[in-house]
């Protein structure tokens, strides 16, 4: 009986010494490969829920940025603030950044060819691409300065929202939520407009560039510079002479209240209509192509560029 009982601890002392080098050793071994690929799933699907945008142009990328909020990724192309983006060369980068979104946003009217042929290369049937042009029905040779008309703007938020809920149905109602805000904040840029077509309607004015165009016609001031060398120099091409004697002359007349001056278009010709202007007291006004500081929203940049116009119309209603 002794001999069994000492057979009994000793078999019970050699299971108890098994189980816990067993244990042990499950213990220290590495995570199965079954629970890494489920993290690394995971993470792919949340990186997959972002919607990849891409804008050809900050003013444009701005806009979808805010409506899109914390469901999109956007990369918008030019925003170089020393460069004129009507002269821009895409590259390799580029190219990849547009065939990796799932909608792209373009300006259209010969302003950003170069994205279209970025879209027609990589020729992906599941991508959403808006282009600004078509959408207002306007043609590839229309005054390309589209996001400098209110009304061009409303129509393309309107249909940046329509094309999130298309292609994330899911969030819909954080859209929507989004598609109000920006709406109210809009509204301030808008009022400003209507404010100085209230106080300065009819009131001439001068461009270097078609860039102002649009802007003129909203606040309902008289554009009077030549259009042939406002669009020549939109392009790059030397203005006819006739058209810069003209310009000349209208502001040596003391008849135009203000000069919108393009930063990102210039030239020696137009140096020479700013310095002219500065003779005759004509104040300037500077406005850009790209939203600038490129940190700033649309809306407070556009804002700020018509503080400036409302303050130079003021000083020269003024006499100052």
């Amino acid at each position: 009986m002794q001999k069994n009982a000492y057979l009994v601890v000793v078999v019970l002392v050699i299971v108890i010494l098994v189980g816990t080098v067993a244990g042990l050793y499950f213990l220290n071994q590495p995570a199965s490969s079954t629970s890494s690929t489920i993290s690394q799933d995971t993470a792919s699907t949340m990186q997959n829920s972002t919607l990849q945008i891409v804008a050809a142009e900050n003013f444009w990328g701005s806009l979808i940025s805010q409506l899109g909020g914390t469901h999109v990724h956007v990369v918008s192309i030019v925003t170089d603030p020393n460069a004129d983006p009507h002269e821009y060369e895409s590259n390799s980068a580029d190219a990849i950044a547009i065939a990796d979104a799932s909608f792209v946003i373009v300006n259209g009217a010969g302003y950003d060819t170069w994205a279209l042929s970025l879209i027609a290369a990589d020729n992906n049937p599941n991508q959403k691409v808006l282009n600004v042009q078509e959408l207002i029905g306007q043609s590839i040779g229309a005054n390309p300065h589209f996001w400098y008309s209110p009304y061009y703007v409303n129509d393309t938020v309107k249909a940046m929202y329509a094309n999130l809920l298309s292609i994330d149905p899911t969030n819909a109602a954080y859209y929507q939520q989004q598609y109000v805000a920006l709406n109210s904040s809009l509204g301030v840029y808008n009022e400003r407009i209507g404010e100085i077509k209230e106080q300065f309607a009819g009131t001439k004015v001068a461009s270097t560039e078609s860039i102002f165009e649009y802007l003129a016609n909203a606040t309902g001031l008289d554009l009077i510079s030549p259009p042939a060398f406002m669009e020549a120099v939109a392009e790059g091409n030397d203005p006819p002479a006739q058209s810069v004697v003209q310009f000349e002359q209208q502001i040596q007349s003391g008849n135009v209240s203000v000069l919108v001056y393009n930063e990102q278009t210039v030239t020696p010709l137009t140096q020479s209509i700013k310095a002219l202007a500065a003779q005759h007291n004509v104040p300037i006004v500077g406005v850009t192509e790209t939203i600038q500081p490129p940190d700033v929203s649309f809306q407070v940049w556009m804002n700020a560029e018509l503080i400036s116009l409302q303050n130079a119309l003021n000083a020269q209603a003024l006499g100052q």
